[in-house]
């Protein structure tokens, strides 16, 4: 149980927090909260060298990004790091000294990176970015009993100690599943791609389907070309007469095509709710007629408009979408050594069931390294992206 006069403490300054988007509350035991797939393009930005440190704290934690990989890694690594520093600057007298270790977009170089922050006194590591890295950074770290915030998408690297702090899809499909059927959608049709995520979406919407007690029409996948796109609409069409909701969690890079498709084939989204998930956060896409009135998942835009405003002011740079994740792990990271003493980056902390909030909204880690977000359902809406059910303030009870 966390000491009332800790949580006091840090009730005092949640103001200043606030003020600075800087909302991580660790709430007592029984209280209240405290506080896509892919990556979006980003202005390039300086890779910082390997050893760099952010901060004069006590407190040591390591922060192993791809710096120096090649194509889209570096700018998203370099984006997180900017976050990062950004966090540090936003949080009053922060007592962390971050070791900056760059693993080059290599599991290798990840592992090689975790020795080092841990042998320079780190108690904690945040990043990796791609999950090979983030194997290689677990194995490293359970040796040394030191926890993990890392920033996979890929639930198959999470495990006990090893917890990711992304966007996972399957928070994405269970959320937009759950409330199409609070709304009265009672069958579904799925359409995803054939794809390493379409199977991680597919596997989702089975498993929600089935716990919501919804009937499952059909699921077809799609492949990238026009043609396979097409023969998969029309194999579709005829059970969609039997739904009332068709899941179709495809991207900007493929949603246009596929839905020229349907339309060809006669849909009608006013017959049958179209659903997606945060891949459909794209302005692009509430333009494509075959959508109108359609709902998805994603976190609430407010946070990362804010944040990204700050981001730009310092660095005069556009923040990648994910940059936020490593904003929210320095800034959980600050809180911690500010109010829990010596258990700060224990497991009873970091799996704390009231969570904590961050410039994405709610989330709490889960004992087996998963991570819970509160996510706000959105519709397109005569090309617009509105908000249609508030993402949640507190995540409730922990299921098993």
């Amino acid at each position: 149980m966390f000491e009332n006069r800790t949580v006091a403490s840090f009730r005092r300054y949640r103001a200043h927090l606030l003020a600075a988007s800087v909302a991580l509350l660790l709430s007592a035991c029984g209280g209240g909260p405290a506080g896509v797939p892919g990556f979006d393009s980003g202005s390039a930005e300086p890779a910082a060298p390997s050893g760099q440190t952010l901060g004069t704290g006590k407190v040591k934690v390591g922060l192993i990004l791809p710096l120096g990989a090649e194509g889209q890694g570096g700018v998203v690594g370099n984006s997180l790091k900017n976050a990062a520093e950004l966090a540090l600057a936003e949080f009053p007298n922060a007592d962390l000294t971050i070791l900056v270790k760059d693993d080059r977009g290599t599991a290798e170089g990840a592992r090689a990176a975790a020795q080092q922050a841990i042998g320079e006194g780190a108690e904690l590591i945040i990043g990796p970015l791609f999950a090979p890295s983030v194997q290689a950074v677990g194995q490293v770290a359970k040796a040394a009993n030191r926890p993990v915030m890392a920033f996979s998408s890929d639930s198959n690297v999470a495990s006990r100690g090893v917890y990711l702090l992304s966007f996972p899809p399957e928070n994405d499909v269970e959320r937009v599943i759950a409330f199409a059927a609070q709304q009265g959608r009672k069958s579904f049709a799925a359409l995803v791609p054939d794809t390493a995520y379409g199977k991680v979406v597919e596997a989702a919407f089975q498993q929600t389907a089935a716990a919501r007690g919804v009937r499952v029409v059909i699921i077809e996948r799609f492949g990238a070309d026009a043609a396979a796109m097409q023969a998969s609409v029309q194999r579709l069409m005829p059970a969609l007469a039997q739904a009332d909701a068709l899941f179709v969690p495809a991207g900007a890079d493929t949603m246009p095509a596929l839905a020229q498709a349907l339309q060809q084939a006669g849909f009608d989204p006013r017959k049958v709710k179209p659903l997606g998930t945060g891949v459909w956060n794209d302005q692009s896409m509430a333009q494509i007629p075959a959508l109108n009135g359609g709902w998805f998942a994603s976190p609430d835009t407010a946070g990362f408009n804010a944040f990204a405003a700050r981001y730009q002011q310092r660095f005069n740079a556009t923040p990648t979408r994910t940059a936020t994740l490593a904003y929210d792990a320095v800034s959980l990271a600050a809180a911690l050594a500010r109010t829990q003493g010596s258990q700060r980056f224990s497991e009873a902390v970091l799996t704390n069931a009231s969570g904590f909030a961050g410039a994405d909204g709610v989330f709490r880690f889960r004992p087996d390294g998963q991570v819970e977000r509160g996510l706000a359902v959105l519709e397109m809406r005569n090309g617009q992206i509105v908000t249609v059910n508030a993402a949640p303030r507190d995540l409730g009870a922990r299921t098993p």
